[in-house]
């Protein structure tokens, strides 16, 4: 910390530390033949000077590294071993995820020939036809190849119920209502094929697949044909997974839909459960679902320890196929090559390694010599000068500057007790918090940093820096943040949640600059107090600025913020939402009846919307919600659930009970809305057509056009 950001008494403090004294001349003696009084030794031979530089440490060290060399040569062999196994595996990769695309492409060309054949036989069915049963029951029984494709065919009238049943068993007529099936209604509505998600079927029990076909004639669904797969028997999933040219019992072929659930498996009781619960693909299911569950049609590899695990789409219908094959079954004969390799490496190193350490020991003994003299350095009553082992070349120079550094020591010694004793009367006078760690660990606090936090100074000295923070993961968003502030600026601030020793938590302030910005492991200092009171109050403020103070809802600011970051990132909707009969209450009741009214539509609005969608108050009694990845259709959706939300609230005041209604306009988001200005008038618009439809309705803006979309009246206002 920089004179500008410490206590002035600190600054103070190190400016008057005195220099240090210079070095005793004696603890340096001249090397023997260098006398400037007299004559020099003779010049030495080329021996003597051989022998003394193979005396030196280094040549020493270097002997001692040429036999290690030896060592890490006979590691080259494993790793060639190694980029051998990974070149195996990348191509086995690259492998696999091909061959499972052309697996997904080969189902998917299935799954079309059999939507094919079902429309084939609705094109068949003329209207004459199609009113008669008992015809078309005869016709079903002339078509074997279809009943060959399928476990069992079926016709079904509009409204769910079905009117004929064809299986291995023969022909039915079952009283069963496939009404409340998802497909059925989605073929009924939408007009067009479907294909179920696998589902206990109706008839049979047994887990099924259906393939569902509208006959449509003058813009109606008059009967849908379906066909189910049941995936229990040899089907179009079985026959894929007992294909021809497998890859043996150690392959693991399945199918799932794209939320991860079983449609097919070599087992059949994993048949309608989790994929996750299969042991060999567990953790690709885990990476699978992180990536958003993807069904990629060109195939993916993800990731399981000890297989090779790949993924494809199967387009036109969602699901996905997984093939997982063990990675030993590819490495064997590397494996073996590699075990070979280690055993004859790990004789080798052995025998080098021993050679060495008895080598080295030998060299170092000096060395060991002068550690034991050197831990004994600072005794009371010992002479730096006795004790020192007999040694030549880098040794003997070492001993000579520890030496030197045990004549220093009591030099410096006196300083630094007079540098501490100011330190201390700074730290115990400063108001705020200060410290200093080095290591990551307290090494020096004052009295008021343990005040604040309410432990005693033993409790940090010494201890991990984390132990003060309210968790450990905003410690370690700490150090980059602070790393990156010193490389910047030369000096950090923040603030972060803080435990006291009572486990209550707060939030405080830290400063801090490096001790020295070109060697972190100088430590750092600390300046710390608590400013929870003034959080909260900037906090409140904050929120007062984006925030209805009536309602608690978001405010225009906020709407027209978050309108602009979804603009251009479809599908969503913005609804408007003005209330009908509301100013009476106003007029007959009062505004604080107004009030309170108010507050119940913000309730009751909140309580029909998901937690991420923005219900803001824009004024008065007009409301509006912003809907995120929201569709046209479900955008509808929650418009009629909302308006009739409005309408059932009920205020009991005075001995009266209130109401108001709601006209909503929605506003699919779409490319012709290049500004938010656009989107809310096209929403507004809406809104007064709902108002002018006589209330209490719903309409939506045609994208495009200025007209909006009538709703029918029992879907907008219940």
């Amino acid at each position: 910390m920089s004179a500008d950001s410490a206590p002035p008494q600190v600054a103070d403090a190190v400016a008057e530390i005195p220099e240090m004294a210079p070095a005793d001349s004696e603890l340096w003696p001249k090397p023997a033949g260098t006398d400037p009084g007299g004559s020099s030794d003779a010049a030495p031979s080329w021996r003597s000077k051989a022998t003394r530089a193979l005396g030196t440490l280094k040549a020493k060290l270097t002997i001692a590294a040429i036999g290690s060399l030896v060592v890490g040569i006979s590691a080259i062999s494993v790793l060639s071993l190694n980029s051998a196994q990974r070149d195996l595996l990348a191509q086995a990769e690259a492998r696999e995820v091909a061959q499972t695309a052309s697996l997904a492409r080969d189902l998917s060309q299935r799954v079309l020939a059999l939507q094919q054949a079902l429309r084939s036989t609705a094109d068949q069915i003329d209207p004459a036809l199609e009113q008669m049963d008992d015809a078309l029951e005869q016709h079903f029984q002339s078509q074997p190849a279809l009943r060959q494709q399928f476990s069992n065919l079926f016709v079904a009238a509009p409204d769910g119920r079905m009117r004929l049943y064809v299986d291995d068993a023969g022909t039915r007529r079952p009283r069963t209502s496939l009404a409340d099936r998802d497909y059925f209604r989605k073929a009924v509505t939408e007009k067009r094929a479907v294909i179920s998600d696998a589902i206990p079927g109706r008839v049979s029990g047994e887990p099924v697949i259906v393939f569902v076909h509208p006959i449509v004639r003058d813009g109606e669904v008059t009967s849908l044909i379906g066909g189910a797969l049941r995936l229990a028997s040899r089907n179009l999933a079985a026959s894929l997974l007992e294909r021809d040219g497998a890859q043996g019992s150690e392959e693991l072929l399945a199918i799932s839909n794209d939320s991860g659930m079983v449609i097919a498996h070599p087992r059949a009781d994993q048949v309608l459960k989790r994929l996750g619960g299969e042991p060999r693909l567990k953790q690709a299911v885990r990476h699978w679902e992180d990536q958003g569950n993807p069904a990629e049609p060109t195939g993916l590899l993800l990731g399981q320890p000890g297989e090779i695990v790949s993924a494809a789409g199967v387009a036109a219908t969602g699901w996905v196929v997984w093939r997982a094959i063990p990675e030993a079954t590819l490495v064997e004969p590397l494996q073996r090559a590699r075990w070979q390799a280690a055993r004859q490496a790990a004789v080798v190193i052995a025998v080098l390694g021993a050679l060495t350490f008895l080598w080295v020991r030998r060299l170092l003994m000096p060395l060991q010599l002068l550690q034991q003299r050197a831990l004994s350095l600072f005794e009371a009553g010992r002479s730096v000068h006795d004790g020192w082992p007999d040694a030549s070349g880098e040794v003997a120079a070492l001993a000579q500057a520890l030496r030197h550094v045990g004549a220093e020591r009591a030099h410096l010694e006196s300083f630094t007790n007079e540098l501490l004793g100011r330190l201390r009367s700074v730290m115990e006078a400063a108001p705020l918090g200060i410290g200093f760690t080095r290591n990551q660990r307290f090494e020096l606090i004052n009295p008021a940093w343990c005040r604040m936090l309410q432990l005693e100074d033993a409790e940090l000295l010494g201890h991990h820096a984390s132990i003060i923070f309210a968790n450990t993961s905003d410690y370690e968003a700490l150090g980059p943040a602070v790393r990156d502030a010193f490389a910047r600026d030369g000096s950090y601030a923040g603030e972060w949640r803080f435990r006291r020793g009572d486990g209550s938590i707060f939030w405080g302030q830290l400063n801090a600059r490096p001790v020295d910005r070109s060697n972190a492991a100088a430590g750092t200092i600390w300046t710390f107090s608590d400013v929870t009171a003034l959080r909260a109050s900037r906090e409140h403020l904050q929120w007062q600025a984006t925030h209805d103070q009536l309602t608690g809802l978001g405010n225009r600011v906020v709407f027209e913020e978050r309108l602009k970051s979804v603009l251009g990132h479809p599908p969503a909707a913005l609804l408007v939402i003005d209330l009908d009969r509301f100013k009476p209450i106003n007029d007959q009741h009062g505004h604080a009846a107004g009030d309170e009214m108010l507050k119940m539509v913000a309730s009751a609005l909140v309580a029909h919307v998901r937690a991420g969608d923005l219900a803001v108050r824009t004024g008065g009694d007009e409301f509006a919600v912003v809907l995120e990845r929201c569709p046209p259709e479900a955008a509808q959706r929650v418009a009629g659930e909302v308006q009739r939300a409005i309408t059932r609230t009920e205020l009991r005041w005075e001995d009266n009970t209130l109401s108001v209604g709601a006209s909503v306009g929605v506003a699919p988001l779409c490319d012709d809305y290049a500004t938010v200005e656009a989107w809310i008038s096209a929403a507004d618009a809406a809104c007064y057509a709902a108002k002018a439809a006589g209330r209490g309705t719903v309409r939506v803006a045609r994208a495009g056009s200025s007209n909006v979309i009538p709703l029918p009246r029992h879907d907008a206002a219940g």
